[in-house]
């Protein structure tokens, strides 16, 4: 174990971060060193997918969630896969394990209501520091919601950080099972100017909708999308859900929303209508945005979506591109964020804020487990 005293001294720190996000296709490892702040150099990243048997485990405590299931055998069973991650992640990056100061494990989140006052993310942090023999900060999102945040997102002070020198405003927008975006302005006397919330629906809708009518865990590159026709009256009637009439900031749960308004179309026009709700959400979030981005990056499994990406693109009318355009890396944003908010809990800093979660004042998340 390395002493946490040096990361709390100020100083830069080797972090990994863990994500494991709810199209529930696996871990992204990241490893950074960063102090917490402004720095940030990334070191090296893996992808290690859930096996079959995981996958479908999950799927189904996030299914059974809500009437609070006995997940503790799923719990270890994530939490050695993220160990294993660990393991790959080290191996390829050339890097021991013992110069690492601290892990960020977000965990799978199964249950999301913050309007309840309830997150649920499974996991457990001192099992996986006891696997790994370092520090684990998790359960990064409770205490935000116990202040009556929404608990999402969580990387918009990630994004600021890395984003420092881009020309402002820029939207960064993050299409995993849930889409959410970052909108970063030029600031009022050097500050921060951050709004941030789920837009809608990323991915989870679509790749339910394949799983279930074509036996295919996602529409690859938007191929069967880009056969099918959108029904534009449907894409109309969900935009009326409550939701998206609420202001920012705001979050949602992976199964928010009802796939029943397409249920009687066919696979492709499914897919490509699906595919159209999902941008035209990201449409609406700009109505909340006090200038409009002049640029969008777009991380996440949904950038591969060709199909998505065009209509995105559409709908935004603006430069847009996949964030691998600016040199960063897709897959693995996510989990350097989450690298990078455990040296922030180690050194007490803030990880949410009234514009990215609705708390009322800058707070500090995250709980610690010591190897």
């Amino acid at each position: 174990m390395v002493e946490t005293a040096y990361v709390e001294s100020g100083s830069v720190a080797l972090a990994v971060g863990l994500m494991s996000g709810t199209s529930l296709d696996g871990v992204d490892a990241a490893l950074i060193r960063t102090d917490g702040l402004s720095t940030v150099e990334t070191l090296g990243a893996v992808t290690v997918p859930y096996d079959q048997e995981l996958r479908e485990s999950l799927r189904d405590s996030i299914t059974r969630a809500e009437w609070l299931p006995d997940v503790d055998a799923v719990a270890a069973s994530l939490t050695r896969a993220h160990a294993e991650a660990v393991s790959a992640l080290m191996a390829a990056s050339g890097v021991p394990l013992q110069t690492v100061h601290v892990i960020g494990f977000h965990g799978q989140t199964i249950l999301h209501r913050p309007e309840a006052g309830m997150t649920w993310q499974i996991g457990d942090g001192a099992m996986l520091a006891s696997l790994t023999g370092v520090d684990v900060v998790s359960d990064f999102r409770s205490a935000d919601v116990d202040s009556g945040g929404e608990g999402a997102p969580l990387a918009p002070i990630f994004h600021a950080a890395i984003a420092a020198n881009m020309d402002k405003p820029v939207a960064i927008l993050n299409v995993g099972g849930v889409a959410n975006v970052t909108w970063i302005g030029d600031g009022d006397g050097g500050g921060i100017d951050l709004l941030a919330f789920d837009t809608g629906p990323g991915n989870a809708m679509i790749d339910d909708w394949m799983l279930a009518r074509m036996g295919s865990p996602m529409d690859k590159d938007g191929a069967l999308a880009a056969t099918g026709n959108v029904h534009a009256d449907i894409v109309d009637a969900m935009l009326k859900d409550d939701y998206f009439k609420r202001p920012p900031p705001k979050s949602l749960d992976r199964n928010a929303f009802s796939a029943d308004p397409v249920a009687g179309l066919s696979p492709s026009d499914g897919a490509a209508t699906l595919t159209a709700f999902t941008a035209a959400a990201v449409g609406r979030a700009m109505d909340h945005f006090s200038a409009l981005p002049a640029r969008w990056l777009v991380c996440g499994g949904g950038r591969r979506n060709g199909t998505l990406m065009s209509m995105l693109a559409a709908r935004v009318q603006a430069p847009l591109d996949p964030i691998e355009a600016i040199g960063w890396d897709g897959d693995s944003l996510e989990a350097q964020a989450f690298g990078y908010l455990a040296v922030r809990h180690l050194r007490g800093l803030p990880i949410s804020f009234p514009a990215t979660t609705g708390v009322s004042a800058p707070m500090t998340g995250g709980a610690l487990d010591q190897a």
